[in-house]
């Protein structure tokens, strides 16, 4: 559990902060996600319920620290920056904690296994939409100073540089999901059915990780935008 004496250090008069420790938080949910399939590719299901226990953890962090904000978030900001965009950002931050602690509890419950020829590039994959995620946190670390230069100048230009990024690199993951959906599709007849359903699901929910991040860089485009 988060203390309320954390929050009253972080918070002050801004939800800048405490937002950006939010997005902090759910990107640790979603890099745990590595050692969490390095442990289905062992088959060490000891490790990957431990894992899974502590996305859980992590998640249940992410998950106070929302409410806590939500809680002490003011009707009215003396700031440039609307109450409901805030509260969208971090709905969608969040939905990266909850996406990430979706995976975990499908590949523990499920245990999960991996076909040989599919470990490398799913790591890969898994990798790069972790690299989605830091990098839609990159575009809210850079909120501070965007509040602090009204939107304007050479920050907007550093923030809209790093959201280019960001959709080249969700675009990456939609492309590396693409080939190993062909690569599965391939290898069918070899699996039981129930399995490849399964390995499409993981496929699916992965991929949409790395969507999730941008969504959080699309909100943020938005307000830049205003």
């Amino acid at each position: 559990m988060i203390g309320r004496s954390y929050f009253s250090g972080i918070f002050g008069t801004s939800p800048i902060k405490p937002l950006q420790e939010h997005v902090t938080k759910a990107v640790e949910c979603a890099e745990q996600l590595v050692p969490l399939f390095e442990a289905v590719a062992r088959n060490d299901f000891d490790e990957v319920a431990a894992v899974q226990a502590e996305i859980s953890r992590l998640e249940d962090e992410a998950d106070d620290m929302k409410k806590e904000l939500r809680m002490r978030l003011p009707r009215t900001l003396f700031m440039p920056v609307d109450r409901r965009d805030v509260l969208e950002m971090l709905r969608l931050q969040d939905r990266i904690a909850n996406r990430s602690k979706d995976i975990a509890g499908l590949v523990l419950g499920r245990r999960m296994t991996l076909p040989g020829s599919l470990v490398t590039p799913f790591m890969e994959f898994v990798q790069r939409s972790i690299d989605a995620v830091r990098q839609a946190k990159k575009t809210v670390d850079e909120l501070d100073e965007l509040v602090e230069t009204g939107f304007r100048g050479s920050e907007v230009a550093v923030v809209e540089a790093l959201l280019e990024d960001l959709d080249r690199i969700e675009k990456d993951t939609d492309n590396m999901q693409i080939r190993l959906r062909r690569s599965l599709r391939d290898m069918e007849d070899t699996l039981p059915a129930v399995d490849v359903m399964f390995l499409y699901r993981v496929l699916e929910l992965v991929g949409k990780l790395a969507d999730n991040a941008q969504q959080v860089g699309a909100r943020l485009q938005i307000m830049l935008a205003r």
